[in-house]
């Protein structure tokens, strides 16, 4: 009896080093991941172009998006369920959509509202009223100061000349308009910006760039690989780690955003309308980002009337009643620890989507599981695989159960289970 009760004491002495080794998410980055999805905006010259890069050669004075409406895009935003919105305040053009001091290739030099717009604030002024989340995509690259990516210069006093340029620029956005959710430093940022983003937005999720705390996934179709696992190690993140650098027994947390595209472009053009995606589309794209444990960031494109088009919005609108209506309610659902968590239905019938998702402020622990309904008198598997971290969503042919059970065959430490779930869609899964 001693010899075994020094087992389980020595077993439990592993189980509490190996969790306590685990990669944790900040507080902060495991809200953002409980957000799941977030609607980008692109919305620059380049719409008054019909291109993707903005080649500067539209007349400012042409540029007066009349029928500017913040609060059609934050609606647009909470129709498909996102809650926060990442607006591109400066593409790699170098167009500033605020009020900025540092340049006049900006809105302040535009008909809109003669001159005295700023896009920045009205978007704020929106969320606030409506309680979204928003931060700013602030391009390091600017072409109007001849500058390349990541905010590389040619030379040595160009450098610095463009450093302060651009730390004015961040500043400027950071301190005017309230607390941003996110920034993104597209293409990394070789700009020193350290004190600035510890001064006006400590809590900030930041892409890419030394502080990044989230990833790019590696792609713009918004998709994660299985498995997408959420830790790294520290010299990936420095570098600018994507899907591919993921490592669960790494020693830093940085989760992957998947940013895509409702249009096959980032911006409105005169030529993209047909090729709007379809929900269908849009629920692949959610099963393989969101269903992976990823964030999804679903670009919408304003026109140049300023307004995000009917047909967009009336196809973010589909997309989000057609989450609700296969996850809105499941079957059953129930929390649990250990290496079996069962479910019982209320009575028998049909599933065809399994959800789990591990409590990750703990650490993602799962490394292999199978899910197994019990049916006919025996247990059978409904599905396998082995990242779960924020959510796993695993979907096969409708099976009738009675029971619902997660096995984790292989884990890091004892798992944690927030939430095991069952839905019957009720439509074809693949």
């Amino acid at each position: 009896m001693a010899r075994s009760f020094a087992c389980l004491l020595a077993v439990s002495s592993v189980c509490l080093s190996a969790a306590a080794d685990l990669a944790k998410p900040t507080p902060e980055q495991a809200a953002w991941q409980d957000t799941e999805i977030g609607m980008f905006i692109h919305f620059a010259p380049n719409t008054w172009q019909d291109k993707e890069g903005d080649d500067r050669s539209t007349p400012l004075g042409k540029i007066n998006p009349a029928e500017l409406d913040t609060d059609q895009w934050v609606s647009v935003a909470e129709s498909m369920g996102a809650k926060y919105i990442v607006f591109v305040a400066k593409h790699v053009g170098g167009f500033c959509m605020w009020q900025t001091d540092t340049t006049d290739y900006g809105i302040k030099n535009t008909a809109w509202r003669g001159g005295k717009g700023d896009v920045l604030a009205d978007l704020a002024a929106s969320c606030r009223k409506r309680g979204m989340k928003w931060g700013v995509y602030l391009s390091p690259r600017d072409d109007a100061h001849g500058v390349d990516t990541g905010g590389k210069c040619k030379t040595a006093e160009d450098q610095q000349k463009y450093d302060a340029i651009y730390r004015q620029q961040l500043t400027e956005v950071m301190s005017r308009y309230g607390e941003l959710y996110e920034i993104w430093f597209d293409g990394s940022n070789i700009v020193e910006v350290g004190d600035i983003l510890k001064q006006y937005g400590p809590h900030a999720m930041i892409f890419q760039g030394k502080y990044a705390t989230i990833r790019w996934v590696g792609n713009e179709d918004g998709t994660a690989p299985d498995p997408a696992w959420n830790a790294v190690s520290e010299a990936a993140r420095l570098k600018g780690a994507t899907a591919a650098d993921g490592n669960p027994d790494a020693e830093t947390w940085l989760p992957n955003e998947c940013d895509a595209r409702m249009r096959q472009d980032w911006f409105w053009s005169s030529k993209n309308a047909k090729t709007l995606k379809s929900v269908d589309q849009l629920m692949d794209m959610y099963y393989r980002s969101v269903g992976h444990g990823a964030v999804l960031l679903l670009n919408a494109t304003p026109d140049t009337t300023g307004r995000i088009p009917e047909s967009d919005a009336r196809r973010a609108a589909e997309f989000g009643a057609e989450i609700q209506r296969r996850f809105g309610k499941s079957l059953a659902e129930s929390p649990g620890t250990g290496d079996v968590v069962e479910l019982a239905l209320s009575k028998p019938g049909p599933i065809d989507h399994v959800l789990v998702m591990e409590d990750i402020t703990q650490g993602e622990r799962i490394r292999a599981y199978v899910t197994e309904g019990f049916s006919g008198g025996a247990w059978i598997t409904l599905s396998q695989g082995t990242a779960v971290g924020h959510k796993k969503i695993d979907r096969f042919d409708p099976v009738p159960v009675e029971r619902v059970r997660l096995r984790v065959t292989k884990s890091a430490a004892p798992p944690i289970i927030r939430k095991l779930a069952v839905y019957h869609v009720g439509e074809a899964t693949r």
